[in-house]
């Protein structure tokens, strides 16, 4: 049993800000692994364990920075506390912060901790100086306070501080507090701009370009002007109907490429008046190149005018949707707090992003998910012009102003899903540049895949008859609950309409429906669609090895048996009957476009206009579903492959279906993106494999970002990293550790670790095994001074986690995929990766088709290019240093020609790798 221990402390080292406001008194905890740090308003420091100090917070509500993550290392469900990350976002909306003590003190100017005494009494000035600020505000203090005072009655713990420092009685009246909506500028259209100019850009001029980017002070990297000179070819005018300049650029790490394209994206942009788009596979990078953007726009007007970051709707708060949930606050209050954090928000924010945004990701964290999802508009709900919110509408500020941008910073999927839906609309750019363009064929993969899944047909028959639970079934509930009768129902004004769209209504009841996965899996399934499902789930778990798996289940879709069959050919019936009317629908909406030519306004024509290519896209992906149930019993297509799932999460059933992927996926993308495109520039570190018979082979690159479905060859171009990766890294693969030993495993990961100082990075290939060596090693490493992060442990999105490891010098993060290829941490925090075991790929049903499909090569390919891109991401500037660590010994030496020409592999033991790691890390 651990002893707990009361010490006195007295903070000389730090900085205690003067009060300005009524001094506020209350004590702050930090947790550890195993103990946890009090310190009370006298300054007594006990170091507590976990049931002691649960009793100590039960009777006097503690400071804490971030409530969800010190419960969950606290292994408690929940804990009442004063978060200072709330006051902070009601002080501070809109600005960054790291969710932790060391953050909060670089945010407001105090002393960083040295240990977990210091961030305790960090906790207790940050709520100090973040009230006294409050104290000094003048301009809108009543509206503050009447936000302050409806979270108070809320049940906001701050509120009373708050309301003391603001100088506002309590007693107050905040109604109306949350219209945050009112206070947000009307957006003023003007005429849509022309096309663009053809002048092309020469490498010269986007070698001149760049100069003027980078300064006549800075470092001088040839090859990034080189880089710069091949980019421009994609800015050239194209000469044939679908023959992009395509040009495929691998640029090694500290080349600069950011800044290599963005020098002739921009001369093309202002020379022709056109908008580039700039395409990212993950928000990391589409924060760096926003950053990057300064150069070119240092003037933040000029810079708001000519850049927007641009994401899918579903990342931006809906005005609409929010109304609705302050409405809803009258009858239930539980989300006042969250609601009244937004509101400050809401007036602050450059762009409305809730994710990703400036927004922060913590605090989406802090509220659950879901308070966030159901603000954002995910499913297409929008109202478009009918909207009383239209004018100040987020997402359509983006969407107009990225109209007239020159810059325009998106992601993969938002291109790809805008080239299917606005084909031959003329709004598409001429001119891309993807960025993370290793990552183009997973995402095409996503894009292009259809699903004929339960949660697919519960979210359409939402989208069409509404909130089923309550009266107003047919599309009259509040905000994510409105159906098509309420969004559209005011555009059709006809019979011949009202009747079309009641048929739909009608159809619409054989998709899945409210409770449609417990039905299935009691066989009481109701309605076509859950018949087909039911059979679906029946054929899965009959044909896997073990229907008990805790993980999801998948199955081929060969030699359908009778009744599947049969629930198949009635799905399709019900959706076709359900596809005809709401294609009919959208043409009666056009035709009234030109029957009434002489009397629509502009917005409704918009509406009309939008709402038909609504039901075009679902009546589309109905007839997707139709296909892929009619092709049962016979050859599937031999460019897509179909199997059964069920998923699963922690062991319980999530989602069932039916799926079709592309086998290539480049093949759409080439015809939806690339073609309709003038000139494009796909781009990564990592395009190419390097196998050992053909080291500077560009079969993988052509084949994995659709140049080989062009008819115009790409100009391709490499350029070589300028860093001494042999002088600035040790490879070492480790021979004596089992890797199907978790002790063994964690040993290593616990030592080489500790050999480092921390600045460590674990990567995973599978959750299991991350959350096994987690428990294992964090009591270790908290003991030794080493904070401990973990993916899919933490109480805190991957985002946040990266920031703070990156912030925090001497932080572990342990992660998976998404750590692997979107960390961009440059320095000492970032020294030593090592990797659990060979990133082979998952040997799922479409890996085995895709397998097939480009080769006996194609498992090494996948595992060369992770490997290359974990290793990465070990060494961003010219003096970095960084160990790489592989715990499998079984790495085939076919495989390390993924690492820079020069530096050595070394395959030795574990206490060697330790020792070298070391050695070589120190200062």
């Amino acid at each position: 049993m651990v002893s707990d221990r009361i010490t006195a402390y007295s903070p000389t080292k730090m900085n205690t800000p003067e009060p300005q406001s009524k001094s506020f008194a209350a004590p702050s905890m930090v947790a550890g692994t195993r103990l946890t740090t009090w310190l009370s308003v006298d300054g007594e420091v006990e170091e507590l364990s976990i049931p002691a100090v649960m009793t100590k917070a039960r009777e006097t509500t503690p400071i804490v920075c971030h409530t969800m993550a010190t419960a969950r290392r606290l292994n408690v469900r929940s804990l009442v506390a004063l978060d200072v990350l709330e006051l902070y976002a009601f002080t501070r909306p809109a600005q960054f912060c790291l969710p932790t003590p060391g953050g909060l003190a670089a945010a407001l100017n105090l002393a960083p901790p040295g240990d977990a005494v210091d961030a305790a009494l960090i906790l207790q000035q940050s709520a100090q100086a973040l009230l006294n600020e409050l104290a000094a505000v003048l301009e809108h203090r009543d509206r503050l306070g009447a936000i302050a005072m409806t979270m108070a009655q809320g049940g906001w713990r701050w509120g009373p501080a708050v309301l003391a420092a603001l100088g506002i009685p309590s007693d107050g009246n905040g109604a109306g507090a949350l219209a945050a909506w009112q206070r947000l500028p009307e957006r003023e259209d003007g005429a849509p701009p022309p096309p663009p100019s053809d002048h092309a850009i020469s490498g010269e001029a986007a070698r001149d370009q760049l100069a003027e980017l980078v300064g006549a002070g800075a470092e001088s990297r040839p090859q990034q002007f080189d880089y710069a000179e091949a980019a421009a070819g994609a800015f050239i005018p194209r000469q044939e109907v679908d023959m992009p300049r395509l040009v495929l650029a691998e640029a090694g790490t500290g080349v600069g490429k950011t800044l290599g394209y963005i020098a002739p994206a921009s001369l093309w942009a202002r020379k022709n008046g056109g908008t580039v788009w700039l395409s990212t596979y993950t928000r990391n990078l589409q924060r760096q190149i926003d950053g990057e953007l300064d150069r070119l726009y240092p003037d933040p007007v000029q810079k708001r005018r000519n850049v927007v970051v641009r994401k899918g709707r579903e990342n931006y708060l809906c005005l609409l949707n929010y109304e609705d949930a302050t409405k809803a606050l009258a009858t239930s209050p539980g989300g006042t707090i969250a609601l009244g954090l937004i509101a400050r928000w809401i007036e602050h924010s450059r762009d409305g992003d809730m994710v990703g945004g400036d927004f922060p990701s913590w605090l989406s964290t802090m509220f659950g998910s879901g308070t966030i999802a159901g603000l954002t508009d995910r499913r297409g709900e929008c109202v478009y012009s009918a909207c009383r919110h239209y004018s100040k509408c987020f997402i359509e500020r983006s969407r107009r102003d990225s109209e007239k941008a020159e810059i325009v910073v998106a992601n993969h999927a938002l291109v790809m899903i805008r080239a299917v839906l606005e084909s031959g609309s003329g709004q598409l750019p001429l001119r891309y540049v993807f960025d993370e363009g290793h990552h183009v064929f997973d995402a095409a993969d996503s894009a292009f895949s259809a699903h004929v899944a339960g949660s697919e047909g519960a979210e359409l028959r939402r989208w069409l008859l509404g909130n089923e639970s309550g009266p107003k079934s047919r599309g009259g509930g509040r905000g994510r609950a409105r159906g098509m009768e309420a969004r559209i129902g005011d555009l059709i004004g006809d019979d011949d309409g009202l009747a079309i769209m009641q048929n739909i209504l009608r159809c619409a009841a054989a998709l899945a429906a409210p409770g449609w996965l417990q039905r299935v899996a009691e066989n009481d399934a109701h309605g076509p669609m859950e018949a087909f499902l039911a059979r679906a789930r029946h054929v899965v778990l009959a044909r896997v090895d073990n229907d008990r798996s805790p993980y999801g289940l998948e199955v081929s879709v060969e030699e359908p048996e009778g009744e599947l069959l049969q629930a198949a050919l009635e799905a399709a019936a019900a959706f076709e009957a359900l596809r005809r009317p709401l294609l009919e629908l959208g043409r009666h909406l056009m035709a009234r476009l030109d029957n009434e030519a002489d009397d629509l306004d502009t917005a409704t024509r918009l509406r009309i206009e939008a709402a038909a290519r609504t039901l075009k896209r679902r009546a589309d992906m109905v007839q997707a579903w139709r296909a892929m149930l009619l092709d049962l019993g016979q050859e599937t297509p031999e460019q897509f492959v179909d199997w059964f799932s069920i998923e699963r999460f922690a062991g319980r059933d999530r989602d069932i279906g039916m799926h079709r992927h592309w086998v290539d996926p480049s093949q759409p993308f080439a015809e939806a993106v690339l073609r309709q495109a003038h000139g494009v520039v796909i781009t990564s570190a990592t395009l190419r494999d390097n196998p050992p018979d053909t080291p500077d082979d560009w079969t993988a690159a052509e084949v994995r970002t659709g140049a080989l479905h062009l008819a115009l060859p790409a100009v391709r171009v490499s350029l070589p990293s300028p860093f001494d990766y042999p002088a600035a890294t040790r490879i070492l693969v480790v021979r004596d550790v089992n890797r199907n030993r978790p002790d063994q495993v964690a040993a290593a990961y616990r030592q080489l670790f500790l050999a480092a100082g921390g600045g460590g990075l674990g990567l995973f290939t599978a959750i299991q095994r991350l959350r096994a060596i987690h428990e294992r090693i964090a009591a270790p490493l908290d003991e030794a001074g080493i904070p401990l992060l973990a993916q899919h442990v933490d109480a805190m999105d991957t985002g946040t986690l990266v920031d703070i490891f990156r912030a925090e010098e001497n932080t572990c993060l342990l992660g998976t995929d998404a750590v692997r290829d979107g960390v961009d941490v440059p320095g000492r925090s970032l020294r030593l990766i090592v990797f659990d075991r060979v990133p082979w790929p998952r040997p799922d049903i479409l890996h085995r088709a895709r397998k097939k499909n480009f080769g006996k090569g194609y498992d090494d390919m996948i595992a060369r290019l992770r490997l290359k891109q974990a290793y990465g991401r070990l060494i961003r500037r010219a003096d970095d240093k960084g160990v790489f660590v592989m715990l499998d010994g079984m790495l085939p030496t076919r495989l390390t020609t993924a690492f820079p020409d020069g530096v050595e592999v070394q395959r030795l033991g574990l206490a060697e790798a330790i020792e070298q790691t070391r050695m070589f890390l120190k200062d």
